[in-house]
């Protein structure tokens, strides 16, 4: 392969894990309607070595040893996958912009991920497709919370939202959402880690549980492909992790009873949070629970309230 000397850039958006009712199955992207970009950005270009630059408003929270970093990691796991299957490789040097808060609940991790894998497969003339860069994905996101999984890595590449197969073709397909929605998001400017808030979840369910929960899910995908609001809102309510996590929450309570009193169709925990979400039928409904929630329920000046929407595209790559 012929090597490229362009500078290869790749966005990865922020991501709702769980959607509440879908626990480590479900996800969905998140764009803020002022356009603010809501992400992380890596870019690639060749070099002599390996290097990786790391900037940003939250790039103090990471790691100062760069080979401690996620996206040294997504560059080591890239190059040993393009070796095993006979591609050519060389150096790179790696900026990571580092926007997003780590351990708030919006797919951090995620988006640090999907940004360096998608820039470096672009970077190396896409020898993977989305399939194998979502197994990939997955694999990097093992290494941060202790398990494989897909909810925020899934929505954060493709966009939408997606359901998790568990198989490896496709790991993740793509569903229909309702485009009217807004989102009111809350990120409270606390840390959560996803592997203590993975801790803190017992580790079995009651029947009755389990049932509720594949109950609420098969009602929610079906709602969502027969454009059932209502039913789809009505399921909105998470059986496994919420009645844990929000312990970990300050104040969670209150935003959840105000949110849902004030014309949320639904209000739940982004992953691991402590990042909260409150669905709304219409923009202005979302603007006064986004006021309400920077004003109630942010702890520091670290947060940050927006009103999204979910964005049908995903990783966005350029050319440099």
């Amino acid at each position: 392969m012929k090597q490229v000397n362009t500078q290869s850039i790749a966005f990865a958006p922020a991501s709702i894990g769980n959607v509440s009712l879908g626990y480590d199955v479900l996800g969905a992207a998140l764009a803020p309607e002022d356009g603010t970009r809501l992400g992380d950005e890596v870019s690639v270009e060749s070099a002599d070595t390996f290097s990786l630059t790391v900037v940003g408003p939250f790039a103090h929270k990471l790691p100062d040893n760069v080979n401690q970093n996620i996206v040294t990691h997504c560059y080591e796991h890239f190059i040993e996958a393009c070796v095993k299957y006979g591609r050519r490789t060389h150096p790179v040097a790696m900026i990571l912009h580092k926007n997003l808060p780590i351990g708030s609940g919006l797919g951090s991790s995620a988006s640090s991920i999907v940004a360096a894998l998608t820039a470096l497969n672009k970077h190396f003339g896409q020898p993977f497709d989305n399939n194998a860069m979502l197994l990939m994905m997955g694999e990097m996101e093992g290494q941060i919370s202790g398990s494989i999984h897909y909810d925020n890595v899934a929505p954060c590449y493709l966009g939408g939202m997606t359901l998790m197969t568990g198989k490896r073709v496709p790991a993740a397909v793509s569903l229909p959402i309702f485009d009217d929605w807004y989102w009111a998001i809350c990120y409270s400017g606390i840390t959560v880690s996803t592997s203590a808030a993975r801790d803190i979840l017992p580790r079995q369910v009651a029947v009755p549980t389990a049932l509720e929960f594949g109950r609420q899910l098969g009602v929610f995908v079906n709602a969502l492909h027969t454009g059932d609001r209502l039913m789809a809102a009505s399921v909105m309510q998470d059986v496994i992790a919420e009645p844990y996590r929000k312990q970990l929450l300050p104040g969670f309570d209150e935003a959840r009873a105000y949110c849902m009193n004030n014309g949320a169709l639904a209000f739940g925990i982004s992953g691991s949070g402590p990042t909260v979400f409150a669905a709304c039928a219409d923009k202005t409904t979302a603007q006064t629970l986004t006021q309400w929630l920077d004003q109630h329920y942010k702890q520091n000046e670290d947060g940050f309230s927006h009103v999204c929407r979910i964005p049908q595209t995903g990783a966005l790559e350029q050319q440099g």
